[in-house]
């Protein structure tokens, strides 16, 4: 299928195709909505050249608990890294997906989604999607890519930390549930983490806060009733709700208890005390991003998934 028997299937020449999906101004919505319609049933969609680089955003359609942090913060590395390749960049809600039907682009990137939301990528659109934070899936289409940080090495990093600064009974929060986005991979790092230096791993001192915020405030105080020295809390607001959870229980950082949460830019180094955290190295998530999506146009292979470090940002809420 090419452009000539789009038109010739239109009734239009194709010329006409071409300012369609150039979306020019004098093409009436009548025949721009039976082009694409043709263009659908018949899988074809324009391979578009080097100089339109536009990229699609796909995010959450709303926010979305405890990842939309996370998302955030790729986002503003996405919208500053991006436009210095020469990107232009289009931001477009998981949920309003029928419109890449009618948008020119030359890759998408999506964030806080799950692959399972785009289904038969590859038969629809000859383009790149690159899936940000999401372990690579087992059955993927040719043209997905995986860009995320290590959440293996991120957890193993923040235990190492506090059992070298001397604690020895770590009570963990991760947020979320075990049956989305990475939880159950956290939960399983942070285990093995512990096993490495002999510490506890009762099931009591590792457990999930679900959905919402509503449990932090009670789980917390349970750990500290079974005796907690240090808290290690990734994912979502874990830092700003821990701080709020211990004031209310009289409990001092650093010296009562230890606390290493997710990095939140615009909060971590300025809490009382500053926050230790571990955090995803959001430029060098955007930049590979770029290097995926400038490598497609360049006729290079896809690189099916890329792997990065988690970093440690050491402050003052773990002991010295």
């Amino acid at each position: 299928m090419n452009i000539r028997k789009i038109a010739e299937l239109a009734g239009v020449s194709p010329a006409t195709v071409s300012r369609v999906f150039s979306h020019h101004p004098g093409i009436g919505e009548e025949l721009r909505a039976r082009v694409f319609e043709i263009s659908r049933k018949h899988g074809y969609h324009p391979r578009f050249s080097n100089r339109q680089k536009n990229v699609v955003i796909i995010t959450p359609y709303n926010s979305i608990f405890p990842v939309q942090s996370c998302v955030d913060m790729i986002l503003m590395a996405l919208t500053q890294i991006l436009p210095e390749r020469g990107f232009r960049l289009e931001i477009l809600p998981v949920n309003n997906l029928e419109r890449l039907d009618s948008i020119q682009f030359c890759g998408a990137v999506a964030i806080g989604c799950e692959g399972s939301d785009f289904p038969a990528w590859a038969e629809r659109f000859p383009v790149p999607l690159v899936i940000v934070d999401r372990p690579p899936e087992k059955k993927r289409s040719e043209n997905i890519c995986f860009v995320r940080s290590d959440e293996i090495q991120g957890m193993t990093l923040a235990i190492d930390h506090l059992f070298a600064r001397g604690c020895r009974r770590i009570g963990c929060i991760i947020h979320g549930t075990p049956d989305r986005g990475n939880a159950l991979i956290r939960q399983k790092a942070i285990v093995a983490a512990l096993e490495k230096h002999g510490l506890p791993t009762d099931p009591l001192l590792i457990t999930y806060s679900g959905d919402g915020t509503e449990q932090y405030v009670e789980l917390i105080g349970k750990l500290l009733k079974r005796g907690v020295d240090a808290l290690f809390c990734p994912g979502g607001n874990a830092g700003i709700l821990a701080l709020y959870a211990l004031s209310l229980f009289n409990r001092r950082i650093p010296e009562d208890i230890s606390l290493i949460a997710s990095e939140q830019t615009f909060f971590s180094r300025f809490a009382v005390p500053p926050q230790t955290t571990i955090t995803p190295d959001y430029p060098a998530l955007a930049r590979t991003v770029a290097d995926v999506l400038t490598r497609w146009l360049d006729n290079e292979p896809l690189v099916p998934a890329v792997t990065l470090p988690y970093q440690l940002l050491v402050r003052e809420s773990v002991r010295s």
